[in-house]
């Protein structure tokens, strides 16, 4: 850390050069600023610069550089691990930065790094065209595809890193690149899956799919169906093609309008299919699951957008989850599963979900550094509840689900699904040999780890 006066004078000649405002921990706005997704995360950076631009961006690290501070980079801030901030550190707030230009001759779209999915989305749906994006429209397009990737389109487009056409990129020592197939391959290869270690990204750009129709079907049941449940969901995904995705999961009924009343704040079992067609198409791929006994159900066209939104969770909840990537899914792990989802911890936002792969994604390049792509099926225990008091319960139910089905796991883990659970999961998440090669990439680029609050690779020379 810089002394005092040269801080104190650094930090004022930041504010002077900003287009965006800077918050130190005494300036109004500065708690606000330092909230994210996760309520668990009380953390009290040094300084919170709201970029406005990419030249806000340089000199924001620049100036961490010249007091040795530590840099946190800030998109949607839904990472679970809130690693969005760092206590003492320089947070670059890029939320100022959401805009989202589409390029519909060149099936491409550029967005900013502060852009969440419902910036893109609602960007690319008049042009009747899609890529992959989460599964809440809140989430951080940047943090999001730099990790991985994984979404409701994921089967039918891939990841959403094979997607990745370029990136726009600050480094740390402040100098602005891009990275793609042509310029600084190495680092665009880094940046397929091993996230914001490499530098701020400013920007990225996009493979854009025709998306005329999309539809899904959300039938609800009661748990004690779910065995028949879960072998059916299982037999639609292996057998139906790969514009068939969704979800199955356990949770406690929301007050919405598609729960019946009597049922809600009760443990139910929810089966969601989507379909990148028309609901002619989906209606035959999910006869099967509306053929059995159930509660509920919901078969309609919507607007990919519009779907987004659906299941957005709600803010100042607290988060805790994890996954395990399956090898399979034969009859003892679903029963396992089912038993599971009968213990969901309620009343709270917590779910136990189970979401398929397969499809465009086992066909991406096998070179990234995501070792997950061949497992066909994810568990995710996905904690989320608001009382405090709750902690012990929810956290022990997400790690019981975690121990029991590993037997069925290849160790491989999507990244973006956990916390901070230390550096062999990192590695599970990277592959072995990858973060070898990703360390030398990190060396290169940022051999000072500057940019260290994140699933984290500490730089090594080759």
């Amino acid at each position: 850390m810089a002394p005092l006066s040269k801080a104190g004078a650094a930090l004022d000649a930041l504010r002077t050069d900003l287009s965006g405002e800077v918050l130190a921990p005494d300036d109004p706005g500065y708690d606000e600023a330092r909230v994210v997704f996760n309520a668990m995360i009380d953390r009290r950076p040094a300084v919170i610069a709201q970029c406005e631009n990419e030249a806000d961006v340089i000199r924001s690290v620049r100036f961490a550089r010249d007091l040795d501070l530590a840099v946190a980079v800030r998109g949607g801030g839904h990472s679970v691990a809130g690693m969005a901030l760092g206590d003492a550190a320089l947070v670059i707030d890029l939320r100022r930065m959401h805009e989202v230009t589409v390029h519909p001759g060149s099936a491409s779209v550029r967005i900013q790094g502060g852009a969440t999915m419902r910036h893109m989305d609602t960007a690319t749906q008049p042009h009747h065209m899609a890529t992959t994006g989460g599964r809440a429209s809140t989430t951080g397009v940047g943090g999001f595809v730099l990790g991985g990737g994984t979404g409701w389109l994921d089967r039918a487009f891939g990841l959403a890193i094979d997607n990745l056409l370029g990136v726009e990129l600050v480094t740390a020592d402040g100098t602005a690149v891009r990275a793609s197939h042509d310029e600084n391959p190495e680092l665009f290869w880094a940046l397929h899956g091993g996230g914001g270690n490499f530098g701020v990204a400013t920007a990225l750009t996009l493979h854009l799919h025709e998306l005329p129709e999309f539809s899904f079907a959300l039938v609800i049941f009661l748990p004690e169906h779910g065995p028949d449940v879960l072998r059916t969901y299982r037999e639609i995904i292996t057998t139906g093609p790969q514009e068939a995705g969704g979800g199955i999961l356990y949770l406690t009924g929301p007050p919405e309008n598609f729960v019946p009343a009597h049922l809600v704040g009760t443990r139910l079992l929810a089966a969601v299919v989507t379909y990148a067609g028309a609901e002619e198409d989906l209606r035959k791929v999910a006869q099967p699951l509306l053929a059995l006994p159930h509660e509920a159900e919901i078969v309609t066209a919507m607007p990919y957008a519009e779907f987004q939104t659906m299941f957005d969770d709600p803010p100042d909840m607290r988060n805790y989850w994890s996954a395990e990537y399956m090898a399979a899914a034969p009859d003892p792990m679903l029963d396992v599963f089912h038993s599971l989802g009968e213990r969901v911890p309620v009343p709270t936002g917590t779910q136990h979900v189970l979401f398929p792969q397969g499809g465009a994604i086992t066909t991406g390049p096998a070179d990234y550094p995501v070792p997950y792509r061949d497992a066909p099926w994810v568990v995710h225990p996905f904690g989320v509840w608001e009382d405090p008091a709750d902690d012990e319960r929810c956290i022990d139910w997400v790690r019981e689900v975690r121990e029991s089905v590993r037997p069925w796991s290849t160790g491989a883990v999507y990244l973006n699904f956990i916390g901070d659970e230390g550096a062999d999961r990192v590695v599970a998440g990277l592959g072995a040999e990858n973060v070898r090669r990703l360390a030398a990439v990190k060396a290169s680029w940022d051999p000072d780890n500057v940019f260290r609050f994140n699933h984290n690779i500490r730089p090594v020379p080759e």
